[in-house]
């Protein structure tokens, strides 16, 4: 019990938050003000994550690098959900993700995940959510603008082709990143 109890600023025993109450939320920002509002959280002693990849940016009369938010719109945040109010008033806060009008937890592996990732010397590039059974549109290569349904076969991505009317279909391998949902 005593693990779970502190002294506050009076002496008072006061409850520390459960793990459940501190815990990762998506916070929904302005366009392009992603770093702006992972600032303000950190001036205001609130954990966030911005994960970033490095992205050549050009202009007309030179080049830089760049870090681009991996996830455009989106920071991370750890905080207690009671403190929600102090994270909506930061500039560039549109909203924090929920559902239902309760806050919605990211799970910590899910971002300790990402954190990996980005801090790996691997290369990645963001692609978008698709699942097995998605209707997707090729993006890129000879196949561009076919629309089919992504299925798995062994450990390709596949695309399923298909002629309803017969009943007939044909599949063909494709890049995962060469196709968006449909």
């Amino acid at each position: 019990m005593s693990d779970l109890l502190g002294r506050g600023d009076a002496g008072a025993l006061v409850s520390a938050p459960t793990l459940h109450e501190v815990a990762w939320f998506a916070i929904w920002t302005r366009s392009r003000h992603e770093q702006m509002v992972r600032e303000q959280l950190e001036r205001k002693q609130v954990e966030a994550f911005l994960p970033t990849v490095t992205r050549w940016s050009r202009w007309k009369d030179r080049k830089k690098k760049i870090d681009w938010p991996l996830f455009p719109g989106y920071c991370f945040a750890r905080f207690d959900p009671r403190d929600k109010l102090s994270v909506l008033k930061c500039t560039g806060v549109v909203n924090i993700i929920s559902f239902d009008t309760e806050l919605a937890p990211i799970p910590e592996s899910e971002i300790n995940s990402i954190r990996q990732l980005v801090e790996s010397d691997l290369a990645y590039d963001p692609c978008p959510m698709i699942h097995e059974g998605d209707m997707v549109q090729v993006t890129h290569g000879p196949l561009k603008g076919v629309s089919g349904r992504l299925v798995r076969k062994g450990t390709h991505a596949r695309l399923v082709l298909s002629v309803e009317m017969i009943g007939q279909a044909v599949s063909v391998e494709v890049d995962a990143a060469d196709v968006r949902p449909y």
